[in-house]
């Protein structure tokens, strides 16, 4: 198998792409890199570009595997973790080879950093549905926050939920993301 670093477009179906693409050219990386955080580095570098039937194939098989594990990858996506989609993959690929039964293991090297990873999420996005304020501006409820990890996926539901009768924007400053609603 050959070494190799992988370039992508920094969606979730590009990295599950990178997923597929690793097994299907039977290479086995050394980085997951998204634009320009290439590191210097003696392996080669490829572009994936993503393509949304072999992530959706990807995510049915892990899926498939447990339910668990794919609800642990699409949340260690979001987190702040370092280098997190090589963990991930390392997650995924141990997932394809040994089954789900380490998932009960949290001392486990594969899944340790991510389920820790996961728990920061988690507990960021739940500290922020009690802390976020809005302004009115012309009729609509605006608000800005600045969180480590990318928790407006996680905050969705929540606010549409609590504003459903409202016009409102969730801006997160920190990865130049925002949420909109109207009823």
């Amino acid at each position: 198998m050959t070494e190799m670093i992988y370039e992508y477009d920094g969606s979730f179906e590009g990295f599950l792409t990178c997923i597929f693409e690793s097994y299907a050219q039977k290479e086995v990386l050394t980085a997951i890199s998204c634009g320009e955080d290439i590191p210097f580095t003696l392996f080669p570098v490829r572009t994936v570009l993503t393509d949304r039937d072999h992530a959706a194939r990807v995510y049915r098989k892990v899926v498939k595997l447990s339910p668990e594990a794919a609800d642990l990858l699409r949340r260690g996506f979001l987190t702040c973790l370092p280098e997190k989609e090589l963990y991930l993959y390392r997650l995924v690929a141990k997932l394809l080879r040994e089954g789900a039964g380490f998932l009960q293991n949290f001392s486990d090297e594969t899944l340790h950093p991510v389920a820790k990873a996961v728990q920061h999420l988690n507990s960021e996005a739940h500290l922020l549905k009690g802390f976020v304020r809005f302004s009115e501006l012309g009729g609509v409820l605006g608000g800005e926050i600045a969180p480590k990890n990318r928790v407006l996926p996680l905050l969705r539901s929540h606010f549409c939920a609590r504003y459903l009768n409202e016009s409102f924007f969730l801006y997160d400053r920190t990865h130049k993301e925002a949420l909109f609603y109207t009823g």
